[in-house]
C-alpha cells in the first residue's frame, strides 16, 4: 500500500461515523510541518499567519510550541478579537480603514498593548487619529517595506503591489513622521517577499519556466537582503528601540532567516501545506488539511459525481487556484465542468471502485481559505478523531 493509500484508509476509518462534506486536520502532519518550519527558521522565532490557519484551537496549539511567537493577523477586527481572546502579540499585516476598530483600540489599554497595526502612509496616521473618539492609548505601529524587485531602471517590476515604501530614505521619512506624532509608537518593520515565498520554483512540466523562476528569486533575495539591511539601519537611526523586523513566508523561511537584519519569520501555510506548496525545491511538507465530499452519483464507467467541491482560492484565476481530488489517487476533473457549486464529476479508473456514500478527499489550493467553507475541523491522530473544533466561521467570525 502506498503512503497516500494508507492515509486514505486512516482518514476513512477515523471519519466512518461522520457524514461528508467535512474537513479534517491530520495533527501528526500538522506537528511535523511545524517542526520543519522551526528547523528552517534556524532559531529565529516564527510568527504564525492567522489567515492561513483560521482556527483558534490550532493557533493555540502551534503557539504552545517553543520557537513560535506571536500572530500575524489579516484584519483589525480579527486582531481585536484575538487580543480579547488572550493572544497578547498580534501584528496586523495589512493597513486598515476600520474606524470603529481604531476607536476601540485607542480606548483599551489591553488591546493597545497587544495589537500592532500596519502603516505605509502618513494618511494612515491621520485616519487613526480621526477615529480615536477620545481614546488616548498609544497605538503601536509597524512600517511595511515594498520588497518588489525593480529592473531596467524600474521599468520592470517583480512582486506584489503592496507598500509604496521601497527605499531606506522613504521608510526613514515615515519613521520620523511617527516619532513626531503624539499617540503613536514605532515598534517594527515588516517585509513580505511574496515573489519568493509564495511562488513555486519547480512547476510540473515547465522546466524552463522553473529555471527562470529560480534565477529571478535568487536575484530578488540578493537585492532584498542588501536593501532590507539598509532600511533597518535607517529606521533604527530614528527609532533605536525597534522591537522586531519581520520577513519571509513559508516558501522562503530559511533564506529570510539567514539575514542578520531580520529578527523573526512569518509563516502559516506551511502548517497545512495546501497544493500550491507542492512546487517548491526549498522544502517538502505533509498535506495536513483536507476536505471530503461524498459520492452521490455513478453516471457511468470511470465516472463518479460528488456533492459540491467548487471551492476556488483567491488570486489570479486559473487552474492552480482550484482544489484537487487527492484520495483515492488517479481521479481528475471533467474538463467541461471542473469543480462545481453543487456537484463535481470526477473521471478515472478509481471511480469504478467508489460506492454511493464513499468519501473523496480533496486538497485546497491555499491554506486557511478552506475554513471559510466549514464550521468545524475534525482533528485526527492516527486513526481517530480526537477533537472537533470550530473554525473562525464556526465561531461566527467572518472577517473578510
Amino acid at each position: 500500500m502506498t503512503a497516500p493509500a494508507a492515509d486514505r484508509a486512516r482518514y476513512d476509518r477515523a471519519t466512518a461515523h461522520l457524514d461528508a462534506p467535512l474537513a479534517i486536520v491530520d495533527l501528526d502532519a500538522f506537528d511535523a510541518n511545524a517542526d520543519d518550519l522551526l528547523r528552517r527558521a534556524g532559531g529565529k522565532p516564527v510568527r504564525v499567519a492567522s489567515k492561513s490557519v483560521r482556527c483558534r484551537t490550532l493557533l493555540e496549539r502551534v503557539l504552545a510550541r517553543d520557537g513560535f511567537q506571536g500572530i500575524m493577523s489579516f484584519t483589525l477586527a480579527e486582531s481585536l478579537w484575538l487580543a480579547r481572546s488572550g493572544f497578547d502579540d498580534v501584528l496586523l499585516a495589512y493597513p486598515s480603514a476600520d474606524r470603529s476598530g481604531f476607536a476601540e483600540l485607542a480606548a483599551d489599554p489591553k488591546l493597545a498593548g497587544a495589537v500592532t497595526v500596519m502603516i505605509d502612509d502618513v494618511a494612515h496616521l491621520d485616519l487613526i487619529d480621526a477615529a480615536r473618539d477620545g481614546g488616548r492609548e498609544v497605538v503601536r505601529v509597524c512600517l511595511e517595506l515594498d520588497t518588489s524587485l525593480k529592473l531596467l531602471g524600474g521599468r520592470l517590476r517583480v512582486g506584489a503591489l503592496r507598500s509604496p515604501l521601497h527605499s531606506p530614505a522613504q521608510l526613514a521619512e515615515l519613521a520620523r513622521a511617527v516619532a513626531r506624532r503624539p499617540g503613536f509608537r514605532l515598534v517594527g518593520i515588516m517585509a513580505y517577499e511574496g515573489h519568493v515565498a509564495g511562488v513555486g520554483d519547480a512547476v510540473a512540466g515547465r522546466p524552463f519556466r522553473s529555471r527562470a523562476i529560480r534565477l529571478m528569486q535568487a536575484a530578488a533575495r540578493r537585492e532584498l537582503a542588501e536593501r532590507r539591511a539598509a532600511v533597518v539601519r535607517a529606521v533604527r537611526a530614528v527609532a533605536p528601540d525597534l522591537e522586531f523586523v519581520n520577513g519571509g513566508g513559508t516558501g522562503s523561511v530559511q533564506h529570510t532567516a539567514a539575514e542578520d537584519a531580520v529578527t523573526e519569520i512569518a509563516a502559516g501555510s506551511g502548517l497545512y501545506v495546501p497544493r500550491l506548496f507542492d512546487n517548491y525545491t526549498s522544502f517538502t511538507g505533509r498535506p495536513a488539511a483536507l476536505f471530503a465530499q461524498p459520492v452521490v452519483r455513478r453516471p457511468g464507467v470511470g465516472v463518479v459525481t460528488v456533492l459540491g467541491g467548487g471551492y476556488p482560492a483567491s488570486g489570479a484565476a486559473g487552474p492552480d487556484r482550484l482544489p484537487v481530488p487527492y484520495l483515492p489517487e488517479g481521479l481528475r476533473y471533467d474538463p467541461q465542468e471542473g469543480p462545481g457549486e453543487v456537484q463535481t464529476p470526477l473521471l478515472g479508473s478509481p471511480a469504478d471502485d467508489l460506492l454511493i456514500g464513499d468519501k473523496v478527499w480533496f486538497r485546497h489550493a491555499k491554506a486557511g481559505e478552506l475554513c471559510e467553507r466549514f464550521e468545524v475541523l475534525h482533528l485526527i491522530e492516527g486513526e481517530t478523531v480526537t477533537a472537533t473544533v470550530p473554525t473562525y466561521r464556526g465561531e461566527g467570525q467572518t472577517f473578510l
